[in-house]
């Protein structure tokens, strides 16, 4: 198992969590289709849970905020993987995402002795947070089945988006190798993140990070999430970074499944 003993460069993905609206129901899923082990935390923390995979961190699963009212009555936050980049100031990297035209969602937090965190949206609309380690670096193990392979950013536009993270985590671009509409986000000499356009997805997705999680068998774990009552909103298929499905869990969180190619 690959475990993460470095720290995370700036500006790379280094953790995920789920903002979920039944995080019991979630806590159960996830289990099921990945073998995960985590329980909501105390209250005084929010009741989030930090998912384990062979004791090893992988994973955050969180309650949603309270609901949002709106005229005809009450309407629940939708369910949210959220990827976290790296940072080794928060503050100063708030900064830079509001003079690049990013918006604050939650502005610098502390996690006590665990490190600090925020939540922004970046100019093209996707929502993503930015964590600085304190004790905790992110996740502790990554590329194996059940933990996180691969993050993507979709946007409808690439110029904007990549200009924008290069500007606020130094992070650099180059076009994936073999292809017209892909690119990668390179930060600490090594790729760390993919941006493709919005082309791909079904009319009106929004810009968004898509987090990919390993396994074993991309067709026999989706028929596993189906009978869950997940969805399948793109049935597998076969990709230069291996074999593939983007699907909803219960709750509608938006994931997907990978088998890279073998080395």
């Amino acid at each position: 198992m690959p475990e993460v003993t470095i720290a995370y460069a700036s500006g790379a993905p280094c953790w995920v969590d789920l903002m979920t609206n039944d995080q019991l129901a979630a806590l159960d899923f996830y289990r099921d289709l990945f073998g995960w082990q985590g329980q909501a935390g105390l209250a005084e923390s929010g009741g989030y849970a930090v998912c384990e995979l062979g004791g090893k961190a992988v994973a955050g699963i969180a309650p949603a905020p309270p609901p949002v009212s709106v005229a005809e009555g009450t309407s629940a936050r939708p369910a949210l993987w959220i990827s976290y980049l790296a940072t080794a100031d928060a503050e100063a990297t708030q900064d830079a995402i509001t003079a690049a035209g990013g918006t604050l969602l939650i502005p610098v937090m502390d996690g006590g002795a665990l490190g600090r965190m925020l939540l922004a949206r970046d100019p093209q609309g996707a929502v993503f947070g930015v964590w600085q380690p304190g004790e905790f670096s992110g996740a502790q193990v990554v590329d194996e089945p059940g933990a996180l392979v691969r993050s993507e950013l979709h946007t409808g536009d690439v110029r904007g988006a990549t200009r924008f993270y290069q500007e606020v985590f130094g992070i650099g671009i180059e076009r994936a190798p073999g292809t017209v509409s892909r690119w990668d986000l390179q930060a600490g000499g090594r790729t760390v993140a993919s941006v493709t356009l919005l082309d791909g997805d079904p009319p009106h997705t929004p810009a968004h990070w898509l987090t990919c999680f390993a396994v074993d068998d991309v067709d026999s774990t989706v028929d596993a999430l189906v009978k869950r009552d997940g969805t399948v909103r793109t049935a597998p298929f076969d990709t230069p970074a291996g074999r593939m499905s983007v699907v909803r869990d219960p709750q509608g969180a938006l994931l997907a499944l990978l088998k890279p190619p073998a080395p």
